[in-house]
Order: C-alpha cells, then sequence, then structure tokens
C-alpha cells in the first residue's frame, strides 16, 4: 500500500507515544445535572487530553465524530486554520493514532474534511486504520443554493471519512419512510402491502439449475430469465408457487441451446437434465383455474402483469424489506446545511455565531444513529460549540468531548446546560428530547510523572492505579473488576474504589500500595510489601503482581507463593 511522506513525518509517528500522562482537574462549578451519568467534558490540547483519558476510555468508544480545521487558509475565531500541508498532517497523525486505541472492537470513526486536505487525509487513514478497514467516503451536501456569481466550480459538498475498528465493519439501517413505502400496495387482497420486483438473479453460469422455462398460465408461452440471469429461488420453491395458479409438473424440453444462450456458455458446458416447469393441464384448463386466482385473489408469489397478460414478475412484501442501508449521498433535505446549523447557533447564543463553520444537528444525529445504540459512548476530540455532546445527550449516548480553547467554558458548557435543562431546537422535536442527564469538566493539570520518572506529590491512588493498570494489562481502568466500573466518574473522583486490589486480568491480580491506601497515612506506610501488609491483601486463588514502593520479602519467598513485585515508579513506564 502507498504511504504518504512529509516533512515531520518521522516525529509525527512517534509522537503519541512519547505524549506524557497529565491529571485531569475537575472543576466542580462547570459540572453539570446529573454527574453520574458519565459524560465528562475536557479543556486542553486534544493531543495530551488524549493521552490522559486513555487509562480509562481505551477500546470502549463505538463511535468517534471529529470536525479538524480543514487547513483552508482561513481565518477562524477559535482555531489556526492557516497551516501549511505537512504541518497538518504532523497534527493529525499522532491524534488519529489515539483515536483508534479509543475505538472499541466494534467502533467506528467518522472524519469530516473539504477537498483541500481530502486525499492527504485519505492516504494517512489508511495507513494508521488499515485500507481493509476503510467503510465509505461519504459526500454530504453542505449547501441548498449556489450564489451566481461564484467563479469556477462550485464546492457543494464536503467529505465525511469512515473507518471501522475491524474489517467488514457495518452501520445500523435508516428508518424507513412514508415515502419509500408508497410504492407498496395491496391490489389482491394479499396479507400485506407489497410492491412489483424482478423476478431474476445474477448469476446464470454460476446457477445454471435455477435456468429453465416457466409455462404461462394465460398464454401459454415459456418463459425463460433474460441473458446471464437466473430465477429468484431454487426450483422447487418456484414449482409449489406455480401450482398456486393451476397444476404444474417437470418436463424435460430439450431446451440445451436456449439455456446455454442464457448462460453464456457452449451447449455441451450447459447443465444437463434441468426440466421446465409446465401446465398439468391443457392450456383452456389451465387458464380457467388461473383466471380464478387472479379474480378473488391473492395472487401467488411469482404473478403475471397486465391482468395475467404480461409477463412475470414477483412480490416482495413490506414486512420483509426491512430498513434502509445508508448510502455515501447525503442530502441536505435529509441531514442539513450549514445555513440551519448558523441558525441553530444562533438561536443559542442570543444571535451572535461563534463559529464560522458548525455542523448541523441533523448530520450528527445520522452520524450517531448508523454507528451506535442507545447507552453507548460517542467521543469528539474537535469539539468545538459542542454539537456533537448535544446530539448525543439527546440521542441517550454517553459522550467525552475535547476542547482547547476558552470556548469550552463560553460556548460547549453554556449550550450543554440549556439541553439538559430541555432546549428545543435542532433534532429535540426529532428525539422527543424533554431535558436530563448531565456532564463533569475537567482541565489538563500537571504531568503525573516528573521530567525524572518520578510520580509527581499530589498524584492520587486512582489516577496512578489506572495508569498502571493500562500500562499492565492493554485495558481500560475497571475491566477486570466488577467493583470499579471504569468509567472516568468513578476512577477521577475521590470516591470510587478503596482497595489495593486493581482488577485480575486473564488469571493474575494487579495489586497497588501507593498513598496509604491501606489506611496508614504515614509517607511510606503500607506502601512497603511487608508479611503484614501480604496478610490483609484481598486473596486471590492464582498469580498476583503487586506495585509497591519496596519490598521486604526475600526473592524465593514471592516465588513460592506466585507473586511478583514490581517497585514503583521504577517498573511504571511513564508514557
Amino acid at each position: 500500500m502507498p504511504t504518504l511522506v512529509w516533512a515531520g513525518k518521522e516525529h509525527a509517528t512517534k509522537e503519541a507515544n512519547s505524549v506524557p500522562y497529565r491529571l485531569l482537574e475537575r472543576d466542580e462549578s462547570l459540572c453539570y445535572g446529573d454527574v453520574a451519568a458519565g459524560n465528562i467534558i475536557v479543556q486542553g490540547d486534544n493531543l495530551a487530553a488524549l493521552k490522559s483519558l486513555m487509562p480509562y476510555y481505551r477500546s470502549r468508544v463505538r463511535c468517534i465524530y471529529i470536525d479538524p480545521p480543514y487547513n483552508t487558509h482561513s481565518a477562524f475565531e477559535h482555531y489556526d486554520d492557516s497551516v501549511e500541508h505537512s504541518t497538518w498532517l504532523s497534527l493529525m497523525y499522532p491524534r488519529l493514532e489515539l483515536l483508534r486505541e479509543m475505538l472499541s472492537e466494534d467502533g467506528s470513526i467518522w472524519i469530516s474534511i473539504d477537498d483541500r486536505e481530502y486525499a492527504n487525509l485519505k492516504c494517512i487513514g489508511d495507513e494508521i486504520f488499515g485500507l481493509d478497514c476503510f467503510v465509505s467516503n461519504i459526500s454530504w451536501q453542505r449547501t441548498y443554493s449556489t450564489r451566481n456569481d461564484s467563479k469556477g466550480i462550485v464546492n457543494e459538498v464536503e467529505h465525511i471519512l469512515v473507518y471501522g475498528k475491524k474489517p467488514d465493519w457495518q452501520p445500523n439501517k435508516l428508518p424507513r419512510t412514508a415515502e419509500m413505502d408508497k410504492k407498496y400496495k395491496n391490489p389482491d387482497n394479499d396479507y400485506g402491502l407489497w410492491r412489483s420486483d424482478n423476478p431474476y438473479a445474477p448469476g446464470a453460469a454460476t446457477h445454471q439449475g435455477m435456468v429453465y422455462a416457466i409455462q404461462h398460465p394465460f398464454t401459454g408461452a415459456m418463459l425463460y430469465p433474460t441473458n446471464g440471469r437466473c430465477w429468484t429461488f431454487a426450483q422447487d420453491d418456484v414449482l409449489k408457487i406455480m401450482n398456486e395458479w393451476c397444476p404444474y409438473e417437470l418436463k424435460d424440453l430439450h431446451d440445451e441451446a436456449k439455456r446455454a444462450s442464457i448462460c453464456g456458455v457452449s451447449n455441451h458446458e450447459v447443465r444437463q437434465g434441468v426440466q421446465g416447469i409446465v401446465l398439468s393441464q391443457s392450456l383452456a384448463e389451465s387458464k380457467a383455474k388461473a383466471e380464478q386466482v387472479l379474480k378473488r385473489g391473492p395472487w401467488p408469489r411469482f404473478y403475471f402483469s397486465k391482468n395475467g397478460q404480461g409477463g412475470i414478475a414477483r412480490k416482495t412484501y413490506l414486512d420483509k424489506v426491512g430498513d434502509k442501508p445508508p448510502t455515501n449521498n447525503w442530502p441536505f433535505s435529509e441531514v442539513g446545511h450549514t445555513d440551519e446549523a448558523k441558525k441553530e447557533i444562533l438561536a443559542l447564543f442570543n444571535n451572535k455565531s461563534p463559529f464560522a463553520t458548525p455542523k448541523p444537528e441533523r448530520l450528527i444525529q445520522r452520524v450517531i444513529f448508523l454507528a451506535t445504540n442507545p447507552g453507548d459512548l460517542v467521543l469528539d476530540s474537535f469539539l468545538g460549540s459542542g454539537t456533537t455532546a448535544a446530539v448525543a445527550q439527546k440521542m441517550n449516548r454517553h459522550y467525552v468531548g475535547i476542547e482547547i480553547g476558552e470556548h469550552a467554558v463560553t460556548h460547549v458548557v453554556p449550550r450543554l446546560r440549556k439541553v439538559i435543562d430541555g432546549e428545543e431546537g435542532g433534532i429535540s422535536k426529532a428525539e422527543n428530547w424533554q431535558g436530563g442527564g448531565g456532564f463533569s469538566f475537567y482541565r489538563l493539570g500537571e504531568e503525573v510523572f516528573t521530567a525524572d520518572g518520578q510520580i509527581r506529590k499530589g498524584v492520587k491512588f486512582q489516577t496512578l492505579a489506572a495508569h498502571l493498570w493500562m500500562k499492565a494489562t492493554g485495558t481500560p481502568y475497571g475491566s477486570g473488576n466488577t467493583n470499579n466500573p471504569g468509567i472516568v466518574r468513578e476512577t477521577m473522583s475521590d470516591y470510587g474504589q478503596n482497595s489495593p486490589l486493581l482488577g485480575i486480568h486473564e488469571g493474575t491480580a494487579y495489586y497497588l500500595l501507593y498513598n496509604g491506601i491501606l489506611g496508614d497515612r504515614r509517607p511510606d506506610g503500607g506502601n512497603v510489601l511487608t508479611k503484614k501488609v501480604l496478610a490483609v491483601l484481598p486473596p486471590h486463588d492464582g498469580p498476583r503482581i503487586i506495585y509497591g514502593e519496596s519490598s521486604r520479602l526475600h526473592e524465593e519467598t514471592l516465588k513460592a507463593m506466585g507473586i511478583v513485585f514490581r517497585q514503583i515508579p521504577k517498573e511504571i513506564p511513564a508514557n
């Protein structure tokens, strides 16, 4: 697979690993509503924030939507959107690497972009997520009108690149609309609505047993599939269907030449012994019985158009077709346009538009609907005015939003407060939104480790435990312990787990002796592994790994008890 090379790529590909973990400091004055809902907003650089959230959310996010700066050389109030291609790529590469780590195995990422950086983004997206994980390039019709004084070729669409965490990721289907169902009728008093469909399927050459004649019960003509195609059902099933019109039977018609022509093979290559479905009685008797069925109904699944005098067709029932698969063409009539988005923002912020390029709530609603189910986790690391979080709240999804600017406080927080209070704009009516929920607000604090690898003074047990657990197991904190569900509201606050047992992963129990977790508040009290400390640790019948400041037990004693001791901070990776 071709890869993209630019000035600074070597550094960009290593940056995600070198970003230090930072403390996440909760601001109670900006939290709102039911904070136990587990939704969070983080103010700070999204690269550092993603790295700091990794211990809690790695492999847990079902949907990521981001709308990064497009590098359009435009003057945006809240973003530097005028960087060169190489700088833009170096900004995006490590962030996409960390975002991929956040995705669950059945997760997907959706990235808005315009023509300027689309090709470059597609190249690094293929490199990071894998070409086999590429799902689609969606065209969003961002505008509903074109100015007459526009120059050149007017760009009416923007792109949304979609990747799955794993190959063959599948979206949800879209609900059917009344317009889609208008073509379904019930002219023959059948059990339900149906429409006329093609009775043929592709693949005549590989399905030669499904290429044969069906005799018309009204005209007596022998009907065959069109060239290159076969009947949609196996012959036994079609015979049963035709017997609903009048008596039919199988008969050898010696029609190898006709069937060979349809299959696109020579006469000696065509399958032998394939019989036709023909009338068992005379044409007059058969026609009389078929006319009775035509008059009273319901007609069989294979029926004849033009009041019995036309060709053969197939019924497709509405209750069998299911919902609509999404396409990569999203017109503004379905998902909104930029003018709609601006009006939504103006309504929220007293007729002042704080953002030049907001996305309409209906667009994000489509993304979240296709990519998630209620209760799933959505992440946006370029949160902007907070549209993704607002829509996720209204759709009963959990969310993590990251925004670097001061508008995280001046715009995102007020918007989400209005949503929680029952704000009626955007998709509120469509989602029957009545308000509710809540969020917690965090800022990036100091690094967890000092430059020389020591644990920074003031780091709490939960912060170090989350970092250690992810480094040791590769899973988010709380995934191995039923007493700790691992959501950020419990692991970053002071009311979560109060045990040195962090959890059990693949049969091994992990313990941390730090910060007086055993109740001894002396500087090193309880942080040293002794016989007394070992005796009060929660038991585990299997291998144990214990982190602490030091151990006073002999190596042979630990080995005999199935214990591995690791010294902190020496044996905890800082990055």
